[in-house]
């Protein structure tokens, strides 16, 4: 079986980005029709610039998080300067949950939570694509290892 990576969704970020764009457009707007002295309309638009931040931010985030299935381990990375990395076996895994929020399911995204024998804490990873699906795959692979 081929090494499966996972991350989280690039959804809610260009959400974000879009939101950004079209209040910054619509400030734009509002200051070429309105009567609002330009000043408050140049302060406004530090919203949306805070806002780009933000989800720039969440995007460079996104790319150094990952679950990473490989033939007999799990593999979590998450961290930019500082890196964390929790490795297990894949035999160990005896818990997967999916949980969504109402905003998720409309998005097909979940926070995937792993848990395994021996652990005490759960490892979650959040905002994943088509989390049920991910659930199934790292449940068939761990079931396919304990009948070997």
């Amino acid at each position: 079986m081929p090494d499966t990576i996972i991350r989280p969704s690039i959804k809610l970020v260009k959400l974000t980005y879009w939101l950004a764009i079209l209040l910054a457009a619509a400030l734009q707007v509002y200051r070429s029709i309105g009567s609002a002295p330009r000043a408050v309309v140049v302060w406004l638009l530090l919203v949306p610039a805070l806002i780009l931040v933000w989800a720039a931010g969440a995007h460079i985030a996104r790319r150094f998080t990952k679950l990473t299935v490989t033939g007999e381990r799990l593999r979590y990375e998450s961290g930019i300067l500082s890196k964390s990395t929790r490795t297990m076996e894949l035999a160990k895994v005896q818990d997967v949950r999916v949980d969504q929020s109402l905003g998720q399911r409309m998005l097909n995204l979940g926070n995937l939570s792993i848990e395994t024998a021996g652990e005490t804490s759960r490892m979650t990873i959040g905002n994943i694509d088509r989390p049920n699906e991910v659930a199934e795959r790292i449940l068939e692979a761990a079931h396919h290892l304990g009948k070997r």
